[in-house]
């Protein structure tokens, strides 16, 4: 488990160059990252030439977290897990004894009985360190730390003395980076730009952070120090979807085909989701809004999150397929739009023409808006039954500028107790600013999939 004080110290440079390093070694590394974070494991999945995933107690609950591990690291020898935040840091909850944080780095670490190296930015730091990791170290017992990464390292004598502190702790130096302005990834305002986007760009920068880590870091005491108490099956998809409602439903030969919707535009989502979507009978395609067309055949849309505020006019352009997805919701498709999809769907994203499917118009807004929240269906969807109750995460700068939708699809309390209404039901369309783990909903995955596949086949009938 990769790990830091704070926000900001180096984790994801020290993470993804772990991956890059310890895969040119020679081990098979699976890449993780703590928390809904889709940017991060973009990048750690450049370096370790296989998808990065999402560990989050907070979106699956934490009874599926060791099971997803086991699924993501299957073929490995090795593990590298990003957290997120500081290391105690996560969703605030209350308890019995107090405040608790939920989906934190160190509820993780502990659910996986991994080791903790703690990465720390050096700047301003000198022998007071020691005192900073005697905290880190004794906090809670249910982790444990196993060594110090020292990122951001001035000079020579710098490091001398932090190494010092480090030893007054016990806790061994594995690694000091020096300071390397050039390593810095381009960044926007939700974090790094994705590494699809970012192209060659991105394949450089793993580059560099892979060569940084080999040269400055102790691979083998990685390597060695490495471990995991967990045991027991692996997630698995298949049996994930087994015994619910419309499982088995979806005869063989008649597999929907449910095209999903990727490229730069649409970086946001989760391995699982595709997944998912086959063991429930499903056929998978990719297209890239920017410029294909809808696949042909297409029998349910899914439109996940991502950036389309920085493609906006390149997705207008691309007129023919807006035109199509609009008459497919139109004639009963079964559409699943979160975030960029629900962008995509409305009638303009900072003045360039949309789909015009969900009846507001959407720009760029001023703030952030970023938090879980614990959602409540509002009415019948094809993924959704009134009533349910959903944990999600919100992740975005635009906004909806114009009346909100008539038939919104989700209600919670805000952090006033305010009653808040958000996203759009039309039809068989289900869009909304609201991100979901398909692992921790499999069975709307589920209904998705049958409606799909009714879809399809009311359409062969007419």
């Amino acid at each position: 488990m990769v790990a830091a004080p704070a926000s900001g110290s180096g984790k994801t440079t020290v993470a993804t160059g772990l991956v890059g390093a310890l895969r040119r070694v020679g081990h098979r590394v699976a890449p993780f990252k703590v928390g809904p974070d889709y940017i991060d494991p973009g990048y750690h999945g450049l370096a370790a030439g296989r998808p990065g995933r999402n560990l989050d107690p907070v979106l699956v609950g934490a009874q599926r977290v060791v099971p997803l591990y086991r699924h993501g690291a299957q073929g490995c020898d090795l593990a590298v897990v990003e957290g997120v935040m500081g290391l105690f840091d996560g969703r605030i909850e209350q308890d019995h004894s107090g405040p608790v944080a939920e989906g934190s780095t160190a509820q993780v670490a502990a659910l996986l009985g991994a080791p903790v190296v703690l990465v720390v930015d050096a700047r301003g730091h000198s022998q007071s360190l020691a005192a900073l990791l005697h905290g880190f170290a004794t906090f809670d017992s249910g982790v444990r730390l196993g060594g110090v990464i020292l990122n951001r390292v001035g000079s020579e004598r710098h490091d001398q003395v932090l190494r010092a502190a480090c030893d007054r702790v016990g806790l061994p130096v594995l690694g000091s980076l020096p300071r390397m302005a050039d390593l810095e990834v381009p960044s926007r305002h939700l974090g790094l730009i994705p590494a699809v986007e970012h192209g060659a760009a991105a394949t450089a920068a793993v580059a560099a952070m892979t060569d940084l880590v080999a040269a400055h870091v102790d691979l083998p005491a990685i390597a060695a120090l490495a471990r995991s108490s967990v045991t027991g099956p692996a997630w698995d998809p298949a049996e994930a979807v087994r015994g619910l409602e419309g499982a088995g439903e979806i005869s063989a030969g008649e597999e929907p085909l449910i095209a999903v919707a990727g490229g730069p535009a649409f970086t946001f989502g989760y391995a699982e989701h595709r997944e998912l979507l086959v063991a429930a009978g499903a056929r998978v395609v990719v297209f890239d809004p920017l410029h294909d067309e809808l696949p042909t055949g297409t029998a349910g849309l899914v439109l996940p999150g991502g950036f389309p505020e920085e493609h906006a006019a390149e997705l207008a352009a691309n007129s023919g397929l807006l035109r199509a997805v609009a008459e497919a919701a139109r004639h009963g498709m079964p559409v699943h739009a979160e975030c960029a999809g629900l962008l995509y769907l409305t009638r303009s994203l900072d003045g360039h023409p949309m789909a015009g499917v969900v009846e507001a118009d959407a720009a760029f807004g001023p703030r952030l808006t970023l938090g879980y929240r614990d959602a409540v269906a509002l009415a019948d969807s094809p993924l959704w039954r009134a009533g349910e109750r959903v944990r999600g995460h919100e992740f975005h700068r635009t906004c909806l500028v114009s009346a909100p939708p008539r038939s919104p699809a989700w209600g919670w309390l805000g952090s006033a107790g305010e009653r808040v209404r958000e996203g759009a039901l039309s039809g068989n369309v289900h869009a909304s600013y609201l991100h979901t783990h398909p692992a921790g909903n499999p069975e709307a995955v589920v209904r998705f999939g049958t409606a799909a596949a009714r879809f399809a086949s009311s359409r062969a009938l007419g």
